[in-house]
């Protein structure tokens, strides 16, 4: 073959081979076309963006809330659990540069004290418009998901030993018996500990009464945790006699196989909380946060609680709650003022440290 001729057989296959291409392309560039609309018309459907969220119950139940939501919406989401204390403290130091996007459980009172320092954001959500006023806050800066009740948790062991009953009123724990045998959180780290301080100022009828029972129950008590849940666990491994915390997590420490635990509500009076939740003020994913809230509050995401050993009250009427929670209406509830709790919170928390504590 002539070199002339060859680089003709070469320009015509050349040709062929661009012509051939050029088909594929097109055909194919089409459908790449048409994928990639399909693709970015998923995307667009698709959450962008992953949240952060601060939670404040018991992490067996944030793990799975977190799995759940994900799964429910797409959104990609982490948590980290600290205690209500712990979590406002951390929002406080990151105001300027936020870290997080949601704040998921833990007593209203310290969500009131965040939202007066100007730490959270509003935010109606439309599922909200089902619970109870007395559950949410007004502007939208707080929504109430479940209701706990302070209760006692005595060590079956410890009551034989020392010849005495669970106590059933705020004075029973004064009993020599239980002298460095109570524990209890701190109501600077726990929303758990610091309901039950403000509860014990309703319950002796006023701030001066309550303080002068807190400084006599501190001899009784061997050790102030960071977690308000901890006192549970300590009492049914017999490492104390007495612990004060909410009833929903002595019956889940009594779930769990703690047949040692005998839980009693304090007939004198108890104060609660409304574990809420609220969006962190400055999010980078303010409308991710929101779809959190509202997921949330819907029924499904309150029952997923019982499914993990969580026991508390739901505040979604729609929802249907835990068969071991307490009876609400068959305990004796002081007048527990959520925004004056959180209003006169680190006040009282600073004079706890300074009279009792020490």
């Amino acid at each position: 073959m002539s070199k002339k001729r060859w680089v003709s057989s070469v320009a015509v296959l050349a040709v062929a081979a661009l012509l051939f291409t050029g088909c594929g392309s097109s055909g194919g560039n089409s459908g790449a076309a048409g994928d990639k609309t399909g693709q970015n018309a998923g995307a667009a459907d698709k959450p962008q963006g992953k949240l952060t969220v601060y939670v404040g119950f018991q992490e067996d139940h944030a793990v799975a809330a977190i799995k759940k939501f994900t799964e429910d919406t797409g959104i990609e989401a982490s948590m980290i659990r600290m205690s209500a204390g712990e979590i406002l403290a951390k929002i406080r130091a990151e105001k300027d540069n936020p870290q997080a996007d949601v704040w998921y459980g833990g007593p209203a009172d310290t969500f009131v004290q965040a939202a007066n320092e100007g730490l959270l954001q509003p935010y109606q959500s439309p599922v909200a418009e089902k619970i109870d006023a007395k559950y949410k806050d007004p502007d939208g800066y707080w929504t109430g998901v479940y209701v706990g009740a302070v209760g006692f948790a005595s060590n079956k062991d410890f009551l034989a030993k020392k010849g005495v009953e669970a106590p059933r009123r705020w004075e029973d724990l004064l009993n020599p018996a239980f002298k460095g045998e109570i524990v209890m959180a701190d109501p600077a780290s726990s929303g758990t500990a610091y309901t039950a301080m403000y509860s014990v100022l309703k319950v002796m009828g006023s701030e001066e009464g309550g303080f002068d029972y807190l400084k006599k129950l501190h001899p009784q008590v061997q050790q102030y945790t960071t977690s308000g849940s901890a006192p549970g666990r300590m009492v049914g491994m017999g490492e104390a006699g007495v612990g004060i915390l909410f009833a929903h997590d002595i019956i889940k420490y009594q779930e769990e196989g703690f047949d040692s635990l005998v839980l009693t509500v304090p007939e004198d009076g108890t104060g609660y909380e409304t574990g809420s939740i609220g969006i962190i003020k400055n999010t980078k994913n303010e409308e991710l946060a929101q779809k959190f809230v509202d997921w949330a509050l819907s029924p499904a995401a309150q029952e997923l609680g019982k499914t993990v050993g969580s026991f508390q009250n739901l505040t979604n009427p729609d929802a249907v709650g835990p068969e071991q929670a307490l009876n609400l209406s068959d305990i004796r509830m002081v007048d527990y003022d959520v925004v004056e709790a959180g209003k006169e919170r680190q006040r009282l928390i600073d004079k706890w440290s300074a009279e009792v504590k020490k």
